[in-house]
């Protein structure tokens, strides 16, 4: 479903990420993780075209996000990507923020799009909020809106940008709730988050990053019961320890 080989890019003189291959199974959940600066966000990025590789390959269903012909709009239809930030338009209501993509990019009509937008709605959870606007929900809401936009375009792949790290702790759940069900749904999914109760919960695998580079990536059970490099022991045992001590 997704391969990434060898991609390698830099900022300026920074060198982001530093040889990274993995490959990500259809209907698979990969969490990614590792220390703050490590590269995750902007591997994930690269994944749709909105950072460009300097070399290397990402091919994702079988197309190459960086040839010259590649269309970026479409592949971006069919990698759903999840921010930190929510990118709600404020202007418009939570059922014309799920509307819009559909018809502007998918060409489908108005009345197909609503009717998408409604049964997503009722899926997360808050089809009772399509007429307020972004600025009456709360982070949760917002961010669980934000997923329903992204299925809305019918994607083979979900990206998630640590999607809880700007939510308060009572509203994580109800967006980890989301994403778990649309992980037993079968959805395709690579997922940058801290949050490791909810990847040991529902990951196939965890890649760990630090300094740009892929320093593990293997089964979930057998990285939280014997990680092999240092790095990640010491990152899960800081971790881990912050999860003990907030709970």
């Amino acid at each position: 479903m997704i391969e990434i080989r060898n991609v390698t890019k830099s900022f300026g003189d920074f060198r982001v990420l530093d040889d990274c291959s993995a490959t990500v199974t259809k209907s698979s959940v990969v969490v990614v993780c590792g220390p703050s600066g490590s590269g995750k966000s902007t591997l994930i990025r690269c994944i749709n075209g909105l950072e460009e590789i300097d070399s290397g390959e990402i091919v994702v269903d079988g197309i190459s996000v960086g040839a010259a012909d590649t269309d970026l709009n479409a592949l971006r239809a069919r990698v759903g990507m999840v921010f930190q930030s929510f990118e709600l338009f404020p202007h418009l209501t939570v059922l014309e923020n799920v509307d819009l993509a559909q018809v502007r990019v998918l060409k489908r009509e108005r009345r197909a799009a609503t009717e998408r937008s409604m049964t997503l709605l009722e899926r997360v959870g808050l089809v009772d909020q399509a007429k307020k606007y972004p600025a009456a929900l709360s982070g949760g809401q917002q961010q669980r809106i934000a997923i329903a936009r992204a299925l809305a375009m019918d994607p083979v792949a979900m990206l998630f940008d640590e999607p809880t790290s700007a939510l308060d702790p009572e509203m994580i759940n109800e967006v980890l709730a989301v994403m778990t069900q649309l992980a037993e749904d079968g959805m395709t999914m690579i997922v940058v988050t801290h949050e490791m109760a909810f990847a040991r919960h529902v990951a196939d695998r965890m890649i760990f990053m630090d300094r740009g580079r892929i320093v593990e990536d293997r089964d979930t059970a057998a990285f939280f019961a014997e990680p092999r490099s240092d790095r990640a022991r010491e990152f899960l045992s800081k971790i881990l320890h912050h999860d003990l001590v907030i709970t």
